[in-house]
């Protein structure tokens, strides 16, 4: 009898002890199935293409995407970095860096970085450096973001003697794609229908150019960071990479919040093959 109550107090205080715990993050696959890190990473280091879509406010986005970093170098010493938050014109400044040419200071200086790139990507281009990765400055130039959104998709073909910084031209832009279709419907009442479908189109040409670098730099594996838009539902730069290579083999993992880590919420379910969820009340960069 007092073994028996001794397992019935064991096991209450097992249980009172799992409803306290507090996860940062759980992953499920698309579906929604929770699933553990391991089998993620498994998953992904299959792929050609690993996507790691961002919160980018996030310290559990860019803490997770340091470790899958880690565990890809694990079985692949050769994969390359490719970033988002880095314009195809500082690859050559980032380069200087990555080689041991020039100091940090030079890059902090002379390259376009994002205003947490010390806390939030730094760990990431250090670690490509110590163990002399590649790192792939995918990102369209922003002002030449910006004249699409201002002037039309038309306007690159004014641009010379700087048409290598993106896609190369025509770049097609398909706006019933779900994600630029919701953009578009989402502005509808901040500003004219023009300025709506140019903001899809920038956002576009952003895909296209990422998509174009990740391809032109591709020597083997290659693990893309970047904001979780930009790959969600296969479509943003996926869509293009698969229009240029249709058997290329990519993973997608997207990180979201939600209000609650036990289940994956419906709307979130497909989002990509693996999806992280981070507590609403997380803390945030900036």
């Amino acid at each position: 009898m007092k073994s028996l109550f001794l397992f019935i107090l064991i096991g209450f205080c097992c249980s009172v002890t799992f409803a306290q715990d507090k996860p940062a993050y759980k992953i499920f696959d698309s579906e929604g199935r929770e699933v553990k890190y391991e089998k993620m990473i498994s998953a992904a280091e299959k792929a050609d293409v690993i996507f790691f879509g961002e919160q980018h406010n996030d310290p559990i986005s860019h803490w997770l995407e340091l470790q899958v970093f880690k565990s890809l170098f694990e079985k692949d010493k050769s994969v390359a970095l490719a970033m988002e938050m880095f314009e195809a014109d500082d690859q050559i400044v980032l380069n200087e860096y990555i080689n041991g040419v020039i100091e940090e200071k030079h890059l902090l200086s002379e390259a376009k970085m994002w205003a947490n790139y010390k806390t939030d990507y730094k760990p990431l281009v250090e670690f490509a450096k110590a163990n002399k990765l590649k790192v792939i400055a995918s990102n369209i130039p922003r002002r030449y973001a910006n004249l699409v959104y201002r002037k039309g998709i038309v306007a690159l073909d004014s641009l010379t003697g700087s048409k290598q910084w993106f896609a190369p031209l025509p770049i097609m832009v398909d706006l019933e794609l779900p994600g630029y279709k919701s953009m578009i419907s989402s502005m509808g009442s901040h500003g004219t229908t023009g300025s709506a479908e140019n903001m899809a189109k920038s956002q576009a040409v952003k895909d296209a150019t990422m998509a174009y670098f990740i391809l032109k730099n591709k020597k083997g594996k290659v693990y893309h960071v970047n904001g979780a838009y930009h790959s969600q539902n296969g479509e943003g730069i996926i869509w293009y990479l698969k229009k240029s290579e249709p058997g290329l083999k990519t993973a997608t993992i997207h990180v979201t919040e939600q209000d609650q880590l036990t289940s994956l919420n419906a709307e979130n379910k497909k989002l990509a093959d693996f999806i992280i969820i981070v507590p609403t009340d997380m803390t945030k960069t900036y």
